[in-house]
């Protein structure tokens, strides 16, 4: 029996990613170079056929999966937007430059707002608080779909994924730290009969 693969991708460049800014779940926009990155994306997936697709509720995410599904000319999917899937809440930081704001409170304490699992920045949400939304979510949802047999895609956020990551993978507190998602770089998991994981790969050039 096939494996059913998981394709985790984070969302383009998003206007204030480039302005070095909190964003969390401020509804901004890709730039140009997000949807370029959306569609280099797209490259490394024109060989996976999905059955269906999920979303944050911001359009930074959904605009990235409209370019994807429309570059490997999978449109007709069906796609569920759900907040869960959000960004973290960054709170009080969001809107704030990330230089300017570590001026203001100290590099150690910005990097443990930014990097910790459970310490949550003012009035925000930790990556402890992001998961506890992100995985029910995940077994509700998107674990049916793989049992099936469907090959699922998910564009969402650097934090809501990095709290999947850390579950799927069974990363310890320090280990989810230091792992970054990239723009343009999918990650794959690859899952047998009884959603046991075979592999998670992320040398993207062999799909």
């Amino acid at each position: 029996m096939k494996d059913r693969i998981l394709v985790l991708v984070r969302h383009g460049q998003s206007e204030w990613n480039l302005e070095n800014r909190f964003t969390g779940e401020v509804d901004v926009e890709l730039t140009t170079h997000g949807r370029d990155e959306a569609r280099l994306t797209a490259l490394k997936l024109k060989t996976i056929s999905f059955q269906v697709a999920f979303t944050s509720a911001l359009k930074r995410a959904q605009e990235t999966l409209d370019i994807i599904l429309e570059d490997i000319q999978q449109t007709s999917i069906p796609v569920h937007q759900s907040a869960a899937l959000n960004e973290r809440n960054y709170g009080d930081l969001q809107g704030f430059n990330k230089a300017e704001t570590a001026e203001k409170y100290g590099i150690e304490q910005v990097a443990l707002w930014r990097r910790s699992y459970d310490v949550a920045p003012p009035g925000g949400e930790s990556l402890k608080m992001t998961q506890e939304r992100v995985l029910p979510y995940y077994q509700q949802a998107i674990v049916p779909c793989l049992q099936q047999g469907q090959n699922v895609l998910i564009v969402a956020h650097g934090n809501s994924l990095r709290s999947l990551v850390m579950a799927l993978e069974q990363l310890s507190e320090q280990a989810i730290s230091q792992v970054d998602i990239p723009t343009g770089a999918p990650r794959f998991y690859h899952f047998d009969e009884h959603m046991q994981l075979i592999k998670a790969d992320y040398l993207t050039e062999s799909h």
